[in-house]
């Protein structure tokens, strides 16, 4: 059994005020950086990227880190890689403060971005 955590790139990116409105692109950018160096207790991460996020990082596999670029909203694309994930039997974690995703993502553990912000 792998361990992966899905993360909501917009969520997390969007719980520091750090001025990423001005650079949603380089805001996802760095996110993915500081994810590929953290010593983080998962196999695999999936970064869930939407809108003008996805253009700061390519859809696809960098080392242990997974990006996928939502088609149209990145709920049904977290929901969609939380279920892949449970249904190979991988244990998930789920990285947002969205209560009703986290209601959708349901066989999931779910923390919020402080818990990742903190780890990064």
């Amino acid at each position: 059994m792998s361990t992966v955590l899905v993360v909501d790139g917009a969520n997390v990116v969007g719980a520091r005020p750090d001025g990423w409105w001005k650079d949603r692109a380089g805001a996802a950018r760095r996110l993915h950086e500081a994810l590929l160096v953290a010593d983080l207790p998962h196999d695999r991460i999936v970064l869930v990227l939407e809108g003008q996020a996805k253009g700061g990082v390519r859809p696809g596999r960098d080392a242990h880190v997974q990006t996928v670029h939502a088609p149209k909203d990145g709920d049904a694309a977290i929901v969609g890689a939380v279920r892949e994930a449970l249904e190979k039997g991988d244990r998930v974690t789920l990285v947002t403060a969205d209560r009703m995703l986290q209601a959708r993502c349901g066989g999931a553990t779910a923390l919020g971005p402080s818990w990742l912000l903190d780890q990064i």
